[in-house]
């Protein structure tokens, strides 16, 4: 089986689990996610929300998140996966590290480690979509990444919504051809609920003093492993899309 054939399988595979029904795992968690968020203080969902509304900002708008990652315009599909291998192992450190630190602070450093890791996370996203060949100097290629974003970190019917957008991307981009993608193009308000509901658990146990900081370095490093692999099918699936896998070394 050539690449190509495998990745294909797998990007299938990968699908078919983003459309999938809600298990009855899935709906009761959905039930205790509600009991927790009621009883998490409220500065801490007023941190998540301001976080996530700078970073949609910060996205669509700012330089913040600019990497030194070269865009990688002639390569193949295989030798992009292995250099986004590379770079997730990286970043899974970085946000470990600044996890286990934060964690072992208790509440006020916890709360600091929204933001930051934020900041790893869409670090690593500029950093794939120039492995993959797409020029993050495009406002449009910056939205497809807040797409990423929610694919990765929403649950079951946002899920679909986000995946829905990644594949009639180019649809969408060509909509949006000499206009530049603006906050408001963001429910950003849904963005941030659906963030918070999915990392509320673990980000909480975080906030306990010592004990924080081993679930904060697991919890970091479990959400960039989540990232990375939500990014690598959505990168996947456009270039499926696009017809590139014949033409990758060309």
């Amino acid at each position: 089986m050539g690449y190509e054939e495998k990745v294909a399988r797998e990007v299938a595979r990968f699908e078919r689990k983003v459309y999938k029904s809600p298990s009855i795992t899935g709906r009761t968690a959905r039930k205790w996610q509600k009991k927790i968020n009621a009883k998490i203080p409220e500065k801490v969902h007023q941190t998540v929300a301001e976080s996530v509304r700078h970073m949609v900002q910060a996205t669509l708008a700012g330089s913040a998140y600019l990497s030194v990652q070269a865009l990688i315009r002639h390569e193949t599909l295989e030798k992009r996966e292995e250099l986004l291998e590379q770079r997730k192992i990286r970043y899974k450190r970085t946000a470990a590290v600044e996890g286990a630190g934060t964690g072992a602070g208790g509440i006020l450093l916890g709360m600091a480690d929204f933001p930051l890791l934020l900041s790893i996370k869409m670090k690593f996203l500029f950093d794939a979509a120039k492995i993959y060949g797409y020029d993050t100097e495009d406002p449009r290629e910056r939205l497809f990444l807040l797409h990423i974003f929610q694919l990765a970190f929403s649950k079951e019917e946002a899920r679909i919504r986000a995946f829905d957008r990644i594949v009639y991307w180019e649809k969408e981009r060509e909509a949006l051809r000499g206009m530049h993608p603006h906050i408001t193009s963001v429910d950003w308000k849904a963005f941030q609920l659906e963030y918070r509901d999915f990392i509320d658990l673990p980000k909480t146990l975080q906030l306990i003093p010592g004990f924080g900081a081993i679930v904060g370095a697991w919890a970091n490093y479990h959400f960039l492993d989540l990232l990375a692999e939500n990014a690598k099918n959505a990168f996947r699936k456009r270039w499926l899309l696009e017809g590139r896998l014949n033409q990758a070394g060309t």
